[in-house]
């Protein structure tokens, strides 16, 4: 009994083979695209659960590829690229995509960034809007509906700003988060271009949440590209 259906968008077919044969080692059913246009072709026809895609293919370029899908589907998209420019990643994150793995990466990563994003397009939102559950990791608690955060229980006292950065994060948490995207959902889609506002309140945050802000354990800065939040443990 497969899991999920995993469409792999690669042209190299040595990646391919072997990313396939992992993939369906551990329970995942995995259908190969060689170009963009097989690729669009399979995921109208499949639907399938999550995407893994390689920007660089013979007749399409992958930003292309992640924009269309996004113009119909909610499912997961990791691109898995030999692209190492931190504007690569920005680009295919803003468009759409939901997460960003630089070849050569190694099995257990690609396992576990696979099942973070399925966990997340799975995870069952109220009809507000708002996880159903509290976020958890590492003693650090957000309980959205109340607006709280406790370390080890104890009250943690935020900005509203501050919290909502926080609240944003921790809703995508295991998630890159680009700047931008942080910024248009905390300040608004005309909010300035430049991250300084953003980088200042994250000082602050750090120094409230973490124990040693120079080494963080709950937010990480993906340099250049935007942050991500240690991954929820109490999604299932």
């Amino acid at each position: 009994m497969h899991k999920f259906t995993v469409l792999l968008i690669e042209d190299e077919k040595s990646i391919s083979d072997f990313t396939s044969r992992t993939l369906t080692s551990h329970n995942y059913r995995v259908v190969c695209a060689s170009t963009g246009a097989e690729a669009l072709s399979l995921a109208s026809s499949l639907c399938p659960d999550i995407f893994l895609l390689d920007l660089g293919l013979p007749d399409m370029d992958g930003m292309e590829i992640i924009r269309s899908l996004r113009t119909w589907s909610g499912s997961p998209i990791i691109v898995v690229s030999a692209r190492t420019l931190e504007d690569d990643k920005v680009r295919a994150l803003d468009a759409g995509a939901d997460d960003y793995l630089t070849k050569p990466f190694g099995t257990s990563e690609l396992l576990a960034r696979i099942r973070t994003s399925l966990r997340h397009s799975n995870k069952v939102n109220s009809d507000n809007g708002l996880p159903q559950h509290p976020y958890q990791a590492k003693g650090l608690k957000i309980d959205f509906f109340k607006r709280t955060i406790t370390i080890h229980e104890e009250a943690v006292h935020l900005t509203p700003i501050e919290y909502k950065i926080v609240a944003f994060l921790a809703q995508n948490s295991g998630k890159v988060m680009t700047y931008s995207a942080v910024m248009n959902n905390v300040w608004g889609p005309y909010a300035e271009s430049d991250n300084k506002i953003l980088r200042v309140n994250m000082a602050n945050i750090r120094r409230k949440l973490e124990k040693n802000p120079a080494q963080p354990v709950y937010i990480f800065t993906e340099v250049g590209v935007g942050y991500r939040m240690a991954d929820d443990e109490e999604i299932s």
